[in-house]
This record gives structure tokens, sequence and C-alpha cells, in this order.
């Protein structure tokens, strides 16, 4: 017995028609049917009761349809595997991330991924945009979420979307009457993040004061929670703020067209993993419809 006479058997028994599932088949009727009956012979089983006018399973023939899809299945199920093994996506796929990413849009992402590529692990790294950077360079990881700008002949930037920086306060703080110059902020750690850290200066610098930087921190979720329980102030990306609507903030829109920062994915460009564009692929769009959201 053969891959082809289960598939020969398995189109007739969908088709119960010898006729229509040569068609299918690409052959003539007469090759199909006795391929159908060297089938029975070697089963020692009628498969099939035949009549001028119609073909029907018998008791037989249907169990054995049902052991045959199993089986053709499996068999495609182990042929995508070992395609996977051998293309190199069976194995481990280094992700970092800087802690503003959305958590959501992350899991969505790797549902998708799992789906796609079943036997692929997938490591998360919640880390800077200069340790990543690092990371990429050394080969320790293959995709990294961070923010602009990067420079390395060696890395492959992504561009995702340019965010708008805002002031976040608490609900109670009041922006129309508000004297920043006595005001204390909370920003990231100037070594763990020192672009965010020096972004948040001169966006502060721009509206004419030297921001009093009384709490700095390695997470955008713990700066929001120390915003929302009336610590202070903080400079953030405006699309932070939809991402803890459990948090009681209020956000001062700023009429300065340069703060901003751009979320890019990087990669290196000697990467050779099979995964990549896929990933890649699947962010970009999960970002696009978190920021139409």
């Amino acid at each position: 017995m053969e891959i082809r006479h289960l598939i020969y058997f398995k189109t007739v028994a969908e088709e119960l028609h010898f006729g229509r599932a040569a068609e299918r088949l690409f052959m003539s009727q007469p090759p199909l049917s006795r391929q159908i009956k060297d089938l029975e012979d070697e089963l020692g089983v009628i498969l099939f009761f035949r009549t001028n006018k119609r073909v029907e399973l018998t008791e037989a023939g249907k169990y054995f349809l049902e052991e045959v899809v199993e089986i053709l299945q499996n068999l495609a199920h182990s042929k995508t595997i070992t395609k996977q093994i051998h293309n190199n996506i069976s194995g481990e796929f280094k992700l970092g991330y800087i802690s503003s990413t959305p958590k959501q849009m992350l899991a969505t992402v790797l549902k998708q991924i799992q789906q796609k590529f079943p036997y692929l692990r997938v490591s998360l790294f919640e880390t800077s945009t200069q340790k990543q950077k690092t990371a990429l360079e050394n080969g320790k990881l293959d995709l990294g979420i961070m923010r602009a700008p990067i420079y390395a002949s060696e890395l492959l930037v992504t561009p995702l979307f340019e965010d708008p920086m805002v002031i976040a306060g608490s609900t109670e703080v009041d922006f129309k009457n508000i004297n920043f110059f006595n005001e204390n902020f909370i920003s990231f750690n100037q070594k763990y993040a020192s672009e965010y850290h020096r972004l948040t200066i001169n966006t502060c610098n721009r509206m004419g004061f030297e921001p009093k930087i009384v709490h700095q921190s390695n997470s955008m979720s713990s700066i929001l929670e120390l915003v929302s329980q009336g610590l202070g102030l903080a400079v953030v990306p405006a699309s932070t703020i939809k991402q803890y609507p459990h948090l009681k903030l209020k956000i001062l829109k700023l009429d300065d067209l340069d703060s901003k920062t751009e979320v890019i994915l990087v990669s290196n460009i000697k990467s050779k993993n099979s995964a990549l564009a896929e990933f890649i692929q699947c962010i970009q769009k999960e970002y696009l419809k978190f920021n139409k959201g």
C-alpha cells in the first residue's frame, strides 16, 4: 500500500463518483478503478458498493476513510515540522522590547507566531534601547523594539511610528495654572535610558524651564504609577497613556513638533533566522491597529 492509494481512496470517497474523482486526480477512470480494486484486495475488504447509478461507502469503507484522513493529516503535519526544523524555526527566537511596548499587542503577536511556528520558542527581554543595541550587535537578540536614533552599519532599522511627547500628571494637576519651575518630575534613569532621559530634559528646555527630576525609574509603568499618585509630572510618549486606562492621569499636549520619539524595529543585517520576517510583519500590523484604536 502506497500513499497514492490512500489519496485515490479519499478522493473517491469524497466524490462518490469515479469519473469526478478521476478528473480531480488528473487521471483517467479505468486506472483509478484498478487502483481502488488493488487496495481492496490488499485489505481483504470491500470499500465501495458500486452500481450503475451510484457509489457508496461500505461500513468498512467509512471506518477506513476516517483513518486515512487522520493518516494524511499527520503526514502533512510531519512534513511541515520537518521543513521548519530544516529552516531553523524550531529553536529559539530572542525578542527585546522597551517597557512602553503595549503588552496586549505583544501577546497578540506571540499568539500569531505560535500558530505559524508551533515549535519555535520565543524568549522575551524587556530592556533599554542601548542594551538591546549591544545585544543585537553581539548576536544575543534576533529583533528589538526600541526608540530611535540607532547608529550602527550592521543593524537594519524598520520604522514603526512616530509618537508625540506629552506631559502626564495626576488628575489633580491644573495644567492651565501650573508653574513648571516648581514641579517635581519623574523620568527614566539616565544610565539605563540615556536618550530618553535627554529627550525629557530637551523637551522641558524648549518649554523654557529646567525639569527638577526627583525620581528615576527603569520602567514606564512605574513612572506612570508614581505620576498617578501625585509624586510628580513626567514627559512620556502619548501612546503609553492608553495602555494604562486604570491610572488616574491627565495629559498636556505639546505644541512643539520636535517633541516626539520614533519607535523602531531593529535587527542584525546578517541575521539568518527564518522567523524574523514574520515577526517584523506581525509587529508592524499590530502596531498599526494599536495606533488606530
